[in-house]
């Protein structure tokens, strides 16, 4: 398991104005946290503080590769670049567990005046997890071309298409009269 400690950051005896910190991530990263929707993490982070009086600016450049599962063949070894940016205002309070529960914005954060350090472990890996979309898949275009495909799904979604479309012809003439009824307006 990595160090966690690698990603506090002494904020304390910071000189006001911009401090820059860069990670590499990769797969060992993610131990520590249940699950992932991805593996083969080669990322980036450059993480750009910016201190002033009473609050901090964080923003994350997110970079790298990584392998996903296709949502369209199920093969687990398409790769996928991530490339995104993310802003955070950490507040020094009082009262942090009080002001973080009534906070609606998700980019504003509070830690209490006592605190020293500022753990950023958890953003990296929420931020890494944003940085995909919620599907993932080749373009259709592409679909098959690519030695990562599963052509074996690729084929049985092809028979099932075909299917419907055979389906939808031979449907019982029956039917095909109430079809006009379907989209009227009560």
């Amino acid at each position: 398991m990595s160090s966690r400690r690698e990603f506090d950051i002494a904020f304390v005896g910071l000189k006001p104005g911009i401090h820059e910190y860069s990670y590499d991530i990769t797969d060992r990263f993610f131990e520590a946290y249940q699950s992932t929707s991805f593996s083969n993490c080669s990322a980036q982070v450059k993480l750009s503080l910016d201190k002033k009086n009473g609050f901090m600016l964080l923003k994350f450049e997110i970079g790298g590769k990584v392998h996903v599962t296709c949502d369209r063949c199920g093969s687990s070894s398409l790769p996928w670049n991530l490339w995104d940016e993310f802003n955070i205002v950490v507040k020094l309070v009082d009262n942090p567990d009080e002001m973080n529960e009534q906070e609606e914005d998700p980019d504003v954060y509070y830690i209490a005046r006592s605190e020293s350090h500022l753990h950023v472990a958890d953003w990296i890996y929420e931020f890494l997890q944003l940085s995909l979309p919620m599907q993932t898949m080749c373009d259709a275009l592409e679909a098959g071309n690519h030695a990562y495909c599963s052509q074996e799904a690729l084929d049985l979604l092809k028979k099932m298409e075909t299917g419907t479309a055979e389906k939808q012809e031979n449907a019982n003439p029956l039917w095909k009269g109430l079809e006009k009824f379907k989209d009227l307006d009560n």
